[in-house]
Parts: C-alpha cells; sequence; structure tokens
C-alpha cells in the first residue's frame, strides 16, 4: 500500500465512510431504476411491488446481488441508462453542500473509481460458450456456471419475485430437462421431456413428455394439463 503524505493526500486516501454511503445510494438509484423499468412493463405492478419488498429485507450488498441478477436475465433495464448520471444523484444524496458536491463530481480520480465500481458491481453478465461441440454457460468473472455437456442451452429470461436462482433449459442425449446455474450442474428436472418452454407466469415451465403436455410445478414435478 502507498504511503499517504500530505502530497498525495487528495490522490490517494479512500474516506470508507464515503465508500460506503456512495455504494449505499448508488444501490438506491439503481433499485429505481428496476422500479421504472417494471413499472412500464404491461400488467406488472405486482411484480414491481414484490420487488421491492423482497429488496427491503436485504442488506446493500445483498441488494447489489440481486439487482445485478436481475439486470443480467433483463437487460435492457438499464438501456440507455447514464451511469455519470446515477453516481451524480448518489453523491448529491451524500453531500452535506453544494460546494462539496461540485469538489466530488469534479474529480476525475474519483468520478472514474466509482463508475468502475458500479459497472463491476451491476454489470455482471453470465456468456455462453462452446466446447467441442457442447454448450455451457460461464458467469461475468469466466467462472463455469454450467459445464459445456449439453446440445442445447435456453438461459431463462423471466423475473421470479422470490429472487431465487432459476433453472436452465437443456437438452442433453435427445431429451429436455432443468439444470441450476449453481456451478454443480444440479439437475432439478431429469432429462426426459421431448420439449420444454417458458411462461410467463408461475407455473413457469410447460413441458411434453410421451406425447403428453403438462406443467412442471415449483417443485419440477410434471402435472399433466
Amino acid at each position: 500500500m502507498k504511503k499517504i503524505t500530505v502530497e498525495n493526500f487528495d490522490a490517494e486516501y479512500e474516506d470508507s465512510i464515503e465508500q460506503q454511503q456512495i455504494d449505499k445510494f448508488v444501490c438506491d438509484e439503481m433499485g429505481r431504476q428496476i422500479h421504472r423499468y417494471i413499472k412500464g412493463m404491461s400488467g406488472s405492478k405486482q411484480i414491481m411491488l414484490k420487488f421491492e419488498e423482497q429488496l427491503s429485507s436485504l442488506t446493500v450488498p445483498q441488494k447489489e446481488d440481486a439487482i445485478a441478477r436481475y439486470i443480467d436475465l433483463n437487460r435492457k433495464a438499464i438501456s440507455g441508462l447514464d451511469f455519470k448520471i446515477v453516481l451524480t444523484r448518489a453523491m448529491a444524496n451524500y453531500c452535506d453542500t453544494f460546494d462539496y458536491l461540485l469538489k466530488l463530481v469534479n474529480d476525475k480520480r474519483k468520478m472514474v473509481y466509482y463508475l468502475n465500481r458500479i459497472k463491476s458491481k451491476y454489470l455482471q453478465y453470465h456468456t455462453v460458450f462452446e466446447e467441442k461441440g457442447k454448450f455451457g454457460i460461464k458467469d461475468h468473472a469466466g467462472k463455469i456456471l454450467v459445464k459445456p455437456e449439453y446440445d442445447f442451452l435456453r438461459t431463462v429470461y423471466t423475473y421470479v419475485d422470490d429472487l431465487q436462482v432459476m433453472p436452465i433449459i437443456a437438452q442433453k442425449n435427445g431429451k429436455m430437462g432443468l439444470v441450476l446455474p449453481d456451478y454443480h450442474d444440479t439437475v432439478v428436472a431429469d432429462f426426459v421431456y421431448d420439449d420444454i418452454s417458458l411462461r410467463d407466469e408461475y407455473p413457469y415451465f410447460e413441458a411434453t413428455k410421451d406425447g403428453l403436455t403438462g406443467l412442471i410445478d415449483k417443485d419440477y414435478n410434471f402435472i399433466r394439463l
């Protein structure tokens, strides 16, 4: 760690309280952005209220993680969002004087630091990759979420109001199943289905098995229609 001196104080010193509070206010702003996005979606008021209810009981790091997961599955939620505006609003909430706000906003080093911090917290996108003709999924850091063992993968781009991890629709040996993106390839619905499709509401999966159509419930049981 570089030694702090009078000469380099402004450039090197990090205020942990400032960082903690700006993180909190940024998190509040990101939550409001998701609120606006969900509110703008047709017939989604109940989802919006449940989302905010779930967030209200979480710590700031937990909220950051939940919002990042939401954005990963609903990337249009931040379409056109200017993170400089998000940061400036957070700084305004933190500062107790206008002069202090101007000092923070005009500090290029701090602005770059906090903008990079925001992006690292909230832009955590997974990617599908191919290896030897099979498909897998990596997280934002490049760690393997789902091993490349599948002929087909479909990430479930839907919001679940209890913030649970949604399974991936996968195909293996000609059959469809559901696998959790949990770094362990946990199979929650066996590979016995001819087809699995996504619904907009619970139960989220409709499936076909042996010529019969049904729904896969929260315990991953097949319920005939």
